[in-house]
């Protein structure tokens, strides 16, 4: 299949009069229409006038499993995995785990994301029906298995051999999760099968000290000091670092994701990843399993710098939309130990694509279609997700299953999740007075 659209969004930028050959669910060659189309004649040309052809979304972080209670997390104190994460996987079993994760991973397609890192369930099921929900719904998937026991981490390792989507991954919530030996062993363990570890790192000021009394060190700090930090580590938020833990991330090649929406709702601070790009630390960006948008995710990624940076220091350029989009995509499929697979259209890498419709009122017109894809496109301007070369999503919904149906169970099932998991939220107006408005 031989693909001619308006704009091919490269490693370079935008780039007019450039065509894509897709074969066997690669990308096979890249480069200029007339040479393409005089060299593949006997390809299937499918010319997408007023189309951009671009890489889909890598979500740097995610939760497949929490996509029941994503709404319980509003108005919360920052910390909540104890009082909601917990009690509502937990309260899962195999039927509603993969009903959750393949609505997560639906949302996700939606929204652009053609890849998820999903940092590992807390419900009493096997991962492997994650990994069916996300392979009958087309989405490639970084999938963790706990393994804060020591247990079970070299069996994951080498299970699903056989599928082109599912990439196993090991996680260990937080560092205090788990023994000194049983952090290094996995550290170790992953480098060797050149996989990630994903672990939740300095989120929050509780995290921090909890750490402090537990190991006298902050959670980056103790990582590196027990040697478990490495160029397989993808540390989960990172938003509270010190200057010699930058330096540490930096040194030793680990990669962290920059999760702004999971800043806003429930975070204790902004990471300030231009700073991470100004020191060569390697990051991508994640949405917590928050909403699965990548266009507003760089949005956010973007605004989330200007607020938290840019306006004190008179930075008005916080990266330019290039630098969020690269981070949300190349740099993202990196950090997830996917760099040689996804993330960029280039020769030899995965078809994992989207095509976005440009003949829009909020690209028109059009003088910086980076900029103005960070901060104007949005998930209905998406016509087409692709991945691994398949059709995944056509104007949003899926082209081989019943999208709606998911849904419709998913709003039956979900609220009885809920109700048997006992979360347990503190009221953010307990007065009601964001409910009744005050009469003068």
């Amino acid at each position: 299949m031989l693909l001619v659209p308006d704009v091919v969004l490269l490693p370079e930028g935008p780039v007019k009069d450039r065509a894509v050959l897709v074969q066997d669910g690669t990308f096979k060659a890249v480069g200029p229409v007339r040479k393409l189309t005089d060299a593949h004649r006997d390809a299937h040309t499918v010319r997408l006038k007023g189309h951009l052809l671009m890489p889909g979304f890598v979500d740097a972080h995610h939760h497949l499993t929490q996509s029941f209670g994503k709404a319980q997390a509003f108005g919360q104190p920052s910390e909540i995995f104890k009082t909601v994460w917990e009690p509502l996987e937990r309260a899962l079993d195999e039927e509603t785990a993969h009903l959750s994760a393949k609505l997560a991973a639906l949302e996700a397609l939606r929204g652009g994301f053609t890849t998820a890192a999903d940092a590992g369930t807390r419900a009493p099921v096997d991962v492997g029906v994650i990994a069916e929900a996300a392979e009958e719904a087309g989405l490639r998937c970084v999938l963790s298995k706990v393994v804060s026991g020591g247990k079970g981490g070299k069996e994951h390792l080498e299970r699903f051999q056989s599928s082109r989507l599912i990439h196993p991954s090991l996680a260990i919530p937080v560092p205090e999760d788990a023994t000194t030996e049983v952090l290094k062993q996995t550290a170790d363990l992953c480098a060797d099968a050149d996989a990630v570890l994903q672990i939740h790192v300095n989120e929050h000021l509780a995290a921090v000290e909890r750490s402090l009394k537990s190991v006298g060190r902050r959670p980056v700090a103790h990582l590196h000091h027990i040697g478990a930090l490495n160029a397989h580590i993808l540390g989960a938020h990172a938003t509270l670092l010190t200057p010699d833990e930058m330096r540490m991330l930096a040194d030793t090649g680990a990669a962290v994701s920059y999760n702004p929406v999971a800043s806003a709702w429930k975070g204790n601070a902004v990471a300030h990843a231009l700073m991470w790009r100004a020191m060569g630390i390697r990051f991508g960006t994640g949405t917590d399993g928050t909403r699965g948008g990548g266009f507003r995710l760089v949005d956010a990624a973007e605004s989330a710098q200007r607020l938290a940076y840019g306006l004190q220091s008179g930075d008005s350029s916080c990266g330019a939309g290039r630098t969020w989009l690269t981070h949300a995509t190349a740099l993202s499929a990196d950090a997830v130990g996917l760099g040689k697979i996804t993330g960029e259209i280039s020769v030899g890498k995965a078809a994992d694509f989207l095509l976005v419709d440009l003949r829009v009122p909020e690209l028109t017109p059009s003088y910086d279609l980076s900029w103005e894809l960070v901060r104007l496109a949005d998930r209905d301007q998406i016509t087409a997700v692709v991945v691994d070369g398949k059709l995944r999503l056509w104007q949003g919904w899926p082209t081989d299953w019943d999208g709606p149906a998911l849904v419709r169970k998913a709003a039956e099932v979900g609220p009885r999740v809920v109700e048997r998991a006992r979360i347990k939220r503190v009221d953010p107006d307990p007065d009601g007075t964001a409910r009744h408005a005050r009469r003068p």
